[in-house]
């Protein structure tokens, strides 16, 4: 009798261990993982090639006539004093608006130049779009610095084309250097 009970408790352990893992309560994301920890420093081949864009933008420039009724990225703008989760919606909207602007640049002499950068801040964004946290159903607005935040940057496209491309320009090395290593930091940014 007791063997017989072995041999049922065996074929049943067996028979769980093939059928695979029991469901849990919560359901199961296909969203991949926030991994922007690779992005603490970028290469110094990205670096130059950010530096060259950043160059030639300015020296595009230099020929309009550019001015701004506000400043799109104020210094005092500092991820740092956002909460961690925060962080990285604040980025995704500042690269969002950066990638919007620098796409519809018109001096088609920049092509070239902005090619290499182009797909590094599309590699960014795509792997920073896993770290933004869905909206959630009860308050889906921000509230706070964040608010605030997010709203300048959507009054932005409201400036000049040529107020836009210089506030992107004049804020590339900061969003590279301060902001997305703040964002690949996560809870140590400080």
């Amino acid at each position: 009798m007791a063997t017989a009970r072995v041999l049922v408790l065996v074929t049943v352990v067996l028979g769980l261990t093939r059928a695979g893992p029991v469901p849990t309560s919560k359901p199961t994301t296909t969203r991949r993982g926030c991994h922007m920890d690779r992005f603490q420093s970028l290469s110094p081949r990205e670096l130059e090639a950010f530096k060259k864009a950043k160059d030639a933008l300015e020296e595009s420039l230099s020929w309009k006539n550019w001015s701004c009724s506000s400043r799109l990225f104020p210094r005092s703008r500092d991820l740092r004093l956002l909460q961690a989760w925060e962080r990285p919606v604040a980025l995704e909207a500042e690269l969002d608006l950066t990638l919007k602007v620098l796409e519809n640049m018109t001096d088609s002499s920049l092509g070239v130049t902005l090619d290499q950068p182009l797909r590094t801040l599309h590699h960014i964004h795509s792997e920073l779009q896993a770290c933004v946290p869905a909206q959630p159903t009860a308050d889906p607005r921000p509230h706070g610095r964040l608010h605030h935040w997010l709203h300048r940057l959507q009054k932005a496209p409201k400036e000049s084309q040529g107020c836009l491309e210089a506030s992107i320009t004049f804020n590339l090395f900061r969003l590279l250097t301060r902001d997305l290593k703040c964002v690949a930091s996560r809870d140590l940014c400080v």
